[in-house]
């Protein structure tokens, strides 16, 4: 039974609509993620209840005006289905030989779930950032080609066979035999492969501002989950001699325009979570996600996984190197910056239903959405249906791994009467998911990096589902 359609308009797109994917038989089949009209944005209100309405200026892109969509209607009693009575057209010729496909590619009745930009952020040529479409996904992996972007100087497609790894020390005595590493060189030692979440740092940013953009796509979106594949950073610092008990920090260093340099401690790299990977979803790294190394950090902001990975410098202090000393900082309410705060804390969020979906009748849902913790394994989630008055427990869905989306869901009768969904997560140090009067009471407004506020969808009579903020 088809659960949801969209509220209101469509996604901006590269070229035309293409009704084959979005449609079936008349009506929308799965509701892909969307910006929705100006005046569907909502600001945060004061009352728990008291929900204002605000323009959105989706700069350089047209909306699609919205399409009449009805609820589907049961075939009259005594009339047959006829595209389960009759011969349907692809039941009764060949189809395609393998050789039309020879890298598989998504149905084009699929195309509608896609990565997109936002109109409402500041678009520079090479620097860009594209959404994960959180709502059409299962599972906890995300598919390669849906990784969402963060580009800081666009993103290259680098031979392979000329790109270079270096490991050195800040002083000689730091790394006794600095080596050049080809990735031939790499692909040659042992691997070993592990499923980890990365997440931007700045996901869920724009709502510090107090507004609610239309959908999970661009709230959350900058979050994605893959198994990575590649060697263990301490083999390759033992393998150039570094002096492990002396080092407190290394230095990564990508090898694209913006030369993305990120200090990161020495503990994880000690205890072998960290990756120099080249393989993604068991293929080699998409051109955008590093290709053909970057660094796997788990369970550390997106911006710390560097891409087109050239060089590791192992040191003894903080590098404060241009993207950490004056990015990916917060200002707190009593003026100070709060720097080196790398960590994703425990966070979740409803993926299905959600903002810019619509429930299109009374009965049964399953209730489902991703959780994730930078300190470990989710423990428990909760869900509301009432705005955090009520909580009621999810089932997790394995597997249950560390520094990992985990999967949780739970069942809902909705009487058609207005509703408030939320999530509320724990991790396996204790950690609870804030809401947002909680975070903004240590946090301040003024923040741009590390929102893990509870989020809130609204449920109205007639189904529409909205982004709202409970305070």
């Amino acid at each position: 039974m088809t659960l949801m359609r969209t509220a209101k308009g469509d996604s901006p797109r590269a070229g035309p609509p293409d009704p084959a994917a979005d449609v079936t038989s008349g009506r929308l089949r799965r509701a892909p993620e969307n910006f929705l009209t100006g005046e569907q944005i909502h600001l945060v209100s004061k009352g728990r209840r008291e929900f204002l309405r605000a323009g959105f200026l989706a700069a350089g892109a047209a909306t699609v005006a919205a399409a009449a969509v009805a609820a589907p209607s049961a075939v009259a009693a005594g009339a047959g289905d006829p595209d389960i009575l009759q011969t349907t057209p692809w039941g009764g010729s060949l189809g395609r030989p393998v050789a039309a496909n020879p890298y598989g590619l998504p149905s084009r009745h699929e195309r509608a779930l896609a990565r997109r930009q936002s109109p409402g952020l500041t678009q520079v040529a090479a620097a860009s950032v594209s959404f994960t479409p959180l709502q059409g996904l299962f599972g906890i992996i995300t598919p390669s080609g849906l990784h969402f972007e963060r580009h800081h100087q666009g993103w290259h497609d680098i031979d392979p066979a000329r790109h270079r790894f270096m490991i050195n020390g800040a002083r000689p005595e730091l790394v006794r035999t600095p080596k050049v590493y080809t990735l031939d060189d790499l692909m040659r030692l042992p691997s070993v492969s592990r499923m980890h979440f990365i997440e931007c740092g700045a996901n869920t940013g724009m709502e510090w501002g107090n507004v609610a953009v239309p959908t999970v796509q661009y709230s959350h979106g900058m979050l994605s989950c893959s198994e990575f594949t590649g060697v263990p950073l301490r083999t390759l610092l033992e393998d150039c001699g570094a002096d492990l008990r002396a080092a407190r920090f290394v230095l990564a260093e990508g090898g694209d325009g913006s030369s993305m340099t990120r200090t990161i401690p020495i503990e994880p790299v000690l205890s072998g979570e960290v990756l120099v990977a080249y393989g993604q979803n068991g293929e080699m790294l998409r051109p955008e996600n590093g290709y053909p190394l970057r660094l796997v950090v788990p369970g550390v902001q997106g911006v710390s996984w560097v891409k087109w990975l050239r060089r590791i410098e192992v040191g003894e202090r903080p590098y404060a190197a241009k993207d950490e000393a004056i990015h990916y900082v917060d200002l707190m309410p009593d003026g100070q910056h709060r720097q080196y705060t790398s960590i994703q804390e425990c966070k979740s969020v409803i993926t299905t239903p959600s903002g810019g979906q619509a429930l299109l009748d009374r009965g049964f849902f399953s209730v489902s959405g991703l959780a994730w913790s930078g300190r470990g394994r989710i423990t428990r989630v909760d869900v509301s249906f009432d705005g955090g008055i009520n909580w009621t427990e999810a089932t997790l869905q394995t597997p249950v791994l560390s520094k990992c989306l985990t999967r949780f869901s739970v069942p809902w009768v909705w009487d058609g009467r207005p509703a408030l969904l939320q999530s509320r997560a724990v991790d396996e140090t204790g950690y609870v998911q804030p809401s947002y009067g909680q975070l903004r009471q240590v946090r301040g407004t003024r923040s741009i990096y590390h929102n893990n506020a509870i989020q809130t969808w609204q449920v109205a009579e007639n189904g529409d589902v909205s982004n709202v903020q409970i305070l």
